[in-house]
């Protein structure tokens, strides 16, 4: 029996713009538009792209003494400095369970008096299961039901938004707010998936339609699907959980060090004191056995998911975890995971495609410019 699939507020407005309609993490979303996925993402790069994300969980964390130790309760979930961020500031952090894997990445904001969780749509059952397994004494855990989730993305994103919510051009990258909007209050981060500068913006469900179509009338904006949402960031070098991250890597090998602030790391003033802290503070020091990596094969035909990598003398070293053609640096590029000798930029491997090993090689990520307004 198929599976049921659960569908967004907007479904009818992505049909009605000819939305090709797939399943996806359990819901019917939109893959692509009349405009296709090299037009949508190369549209995103240029002006403004609209994106639905509104299967993804968006849940409150309401503290039952202080906002301090409801911070500090949240920072034993994940090797990520939760105090430290400041009222109307965001920070991407990461669920860890107890062999240093990771549970799931997620976006999480200080709003004065309580925690602002965003997580990714396949976990979010889990994650709000794990959330209040662990933080009941700290905080109320309130799963946001009333409320769809979009996303406004490149670099004409503000001038469109901003004829909106005039308030959002005083945005820099990573700040939230409250900014009302006919009425309603719009909860926006400055912040995205696609390496270029925009705006997620969660709007209560009875204005979404008519908000959605606010900013769509804007002249610089399109409405985007998932294709071009992971050509987009997978040409930022931005990791997809569940193929590019798990619960079998760690945040080291993942290479998101940068996402662990020195005050969690050995020496620090609250390290470790998060599930599976001995091997990633251990990772942290030594390094770990496999880094994930970029990767750009030569010619013109892409490397996907699951390709196995080799050294030049035939050793395996690690298989494919997202790969695509990049629109915007009109090659194919990929990442994955390889023995950490084989992780400096410039070296060359082969990867296995339909039983030939052609010729790949290591490459810096990101591979097109991010354009984050600091």
């Amino acid at each position: 029996m198929a599976e049921e699939l659960f569908r967004l507020g907007l479904h009818d407005l992505h049909v009605a713009l000819g939305g090709k309609m797939v399943p996806f993490a359990g819901y019917e979303m939109a893959v692509q538009y009349p405009a296709g996925v090299m037009k949508e993402h190369l549209h995103t790069r240029s002006a403004a792209g609209l994106f639905d994300v509104s299967h993804m969980g968006q849940v409150i964390l309401r503290p039952k003494s202080s906002y301090q130790a409801l911070a500090l309760a949240f920072e034993a979930l994940m090797p990520v400095d939760v105090l430290g961020v400041a009222e109307g500031r965001q920070r991407y952090g990461l669920f860890t369970n107890e062999t240093g894997g990771i549970l799931d990445d997620l976006m999480f904001a200080n709003r004065g008096d309580h925690i602002f969780v965003v997580v990714n749509a396949a976990c979010k059952v889990a994650d709000i299961a794990h959330m209040q397994a662990h933080l009941s004494d700290a905080a109320e855990v309130i799963p946001v039901l009333d409320r769809g989730l979009l996303a406004l993305q490149g670099p004409q994103a503000e001038a469109a938004l901003a004829r909106l919510v005039p308030g959002v051009a005083a945005m820099r990258f990573m700040d939230v707010a409250i900014l009302p909007w006919q009425g309603v209050d719009l909860w926006i981060s400055r912040s995205g998936y696609t390496g270029e500068d925009g705006f997620e913006i969660s709007v209560p469900d009875a204005a979404l339609h008519s908000f959605a179509e606010a900013v769509l009338a804007q002249p610089e904006v399109l409405p985007i699907g998932l294709g071009a949402r992971d050509s987009l960031r997978l040409e930022a070098g931005l990791c997809l959980y569940g193929h590019d991250i798990d619960t079998t890597t760690s945040p080291v090998e993942a290479g998101l060090t940068w996402a662990i602030q020195k005050v969690r790391r050995t020496g620090g003033a609250r390290a470790g004191g998060f599930p599976g802290a001995a091997r990633i503070l251990q990772e942290l020091s030594q390094g770990p056995e496999r880094l994930r990596v970029g990767l750009r094969p030569e010619g013109r035909a892409p490397m996907r998911e699951h390709t196995s990598v080799f050294a030049e003398d035939g050793t395996p070293l690690g298989d494919i975890t997202s790969g695509g053609f990049g629109p915007s640096v009109n090659a194919p590029i990929a990442m994955g995971y390889v023995a950490r000798a084989f992780a400096n930029p410039g070296t060359r491997l082969e990867g296995e495609v339909r039983g030939k090993r052609l010729p790949v090689t290591v490459a810096d990520m990101p591979f097109h410019p991010t354009t984050y307004k600091r």
